[in-house]
């Protein structure tokens, strides 16, 4: 008999944005819900979700998710296996007091990303955070650190 495949990511595990821990110096996180349809939900549990690069931004009292691309698998049946690249804008949810505070916030100048996708039960859940942008140095600065922290714990490992 043949053997199944396993799925690449288990279904709870969490969609993160790597990307936004390099380019922002992240600060308060807020779970928030995301308003999505069947064929949406379906690629979220299954991880075809790519978050980066994507941004929340507040229009009318509402946290929306813009540019999030959601790789939705479509019912055809002559191309079982086809799949639509979707980056429309999408509703978040959150109270008022938490969109209230996330507009202070960028009014000063900082960025709402995302860095989580997180599956809850039967829902999904997004995790973003208010940044402020790095600068190319300051990236350089990170990977400097990096490069060095990982030095060090090889030089002690084969010590």
């Amino acid at each position: 008999m043949t053997k199944k495949k396993a799925p690449k990511t288990p279904s709870n595990a969490p969609i993160v944005n790597r990307r936004a821990r390099f380019d922002y110096e992240l600060g308060d996180e807020i779970v928030a819900g995301i308003v999505l349809s069947g064929p949406e939900t379906r690629s979220a549990r299954d991880g075809h979700i790519q978050l980066k690069g994507s941004y929340v931004t507040i229009r009318n009292s509402e946290l929306w998710l813009n540019n999030a691309s959601f790789s939705i698998k479509l019912n055809e049946r002559g191309n079982p296996g086809a799949r639509s690249i979707d980056t429309e804008p999408r509703k978040l949810l959150a109270s008022r007091k938490q969109i209230d505070q996330l507009g202070v916030r960028k009014k000063e100048g900082m960025t709402i990303v995302p860095t989580k996708l997180i599956n809850k039960g039967k829902f999904v859940k997004i995790v973003i955070a208010v940044g402020k942008g790095k600068k190319r140095y300051d990236k350089r600065e990170t990977l400097k650190r990096r490069d060095q922290e990982r030095d060090a714990r090889r030089a002690i490992k084969h010590a």
